[in-house]
């Protein structure tokens, strides 16, 4: 997809995060039948992180992700989003654990990260790959960022393939999740936008072969709460600088 195609995409996407900021943890909660805590701490189970460890959370939005990445690793953590709204309730969090010395926030372009080659452990996004205007281009950013041998890993939502629950979530997704937005955040558009935007989204096997061709190695794709969700991890050769 080429930038000037990809401006509509970016643009309306920010401004969706931007308004759906204040209830955007609550909708998480509904939006995930409240498993997204428990797919986050498999995650990170998966992720094995060292005392030190460093990483980049990319569309860290309201940095749940990103605080946990902290206070497991007790390195330093960088959490990076377009939205200054969503940074702001992360930065409020943030100063709530006491982990200002330990995590950086910067407004920023996941398509574009402002960070040298072979800067972190780990380079992570969650929940937001699907909004971005080309997914390819970053996971090659992150691909980019992490040093050789780091991990690139990817928590998302993902299509069911098992019915009748794949009817039953669609059904739900499609038709109550948008009402639901509507009456708790206000927004019906903004969520009536976010099932548009999973139809659109590679399959978790579609999604590890897009994360091969980006040049990662040892690819592992696990579907969550049957197959509503899905974890991505790739690594960056140790010979690939």
């Amino acid at each position: 997809m080429n930038s000037s195609s990809s401006k509509p995409k970016e643009q309306f996407v920010h401004s969706v995060f931007e308004s759906i900021a204040p209830k955007y943890d609550i909708m998480n909660d509904i939006l995930s039948f409240r498993r997204h805590k428990a797919w986050r701490k498999f995650t990170m189970k998966k992720m094995n992180m060292s005392p030190g460890d460093t990483a980049i959370d990319l569309c860290c939005g309201t940095c749940d992700w990103t605080i946990s990445m902290a206070q497991t690793s007790g390195g330093s953590i960088t959490g990076l989003d377009f939205s200054n709204n969503m940074l702001e309730i992360g930065r409020r969090k943030i100063t709530e654990y006491g982990l200002q010395s330990q995590i950086t926030l910067v407004q920023g372009n996941a398509m574009e990260l402002p960070f040298d080659d072979n800067s972190f452990q780990y380079a992570t996004i969650g929940f937001g790959l699907r909004n971005v205007p080309d997914l390819r281009q970053v996971l090659h950013e992150m691909k980019r960022v992490v040093k050789p041998g780091g991990m690139v890993v990817c928590l998302e939502l993902s299509k069911p393939t098992w019915q009748p629950f794949k009817g039953l979530y669609y059904f739900y997704f499609k038709h109550l999740l948008p009402m639901l937005g509507k009456l708790i955040a206000k927004r019906y558009e903004q969520y009536k936008w976010l099932p548009d935007s999973l139809v659109q989204f590679p399959g978790r096997d579609e999604l590890a072969q897009i994360f091969r061709e980006t040049g990662l190695t040892r690819v592992e794709a696990h579907a969550l709460t049957g197959g509503i969700a899905a974890l991505h991890i790739g690594m960056k050769e140790k010979t690939d600088v």
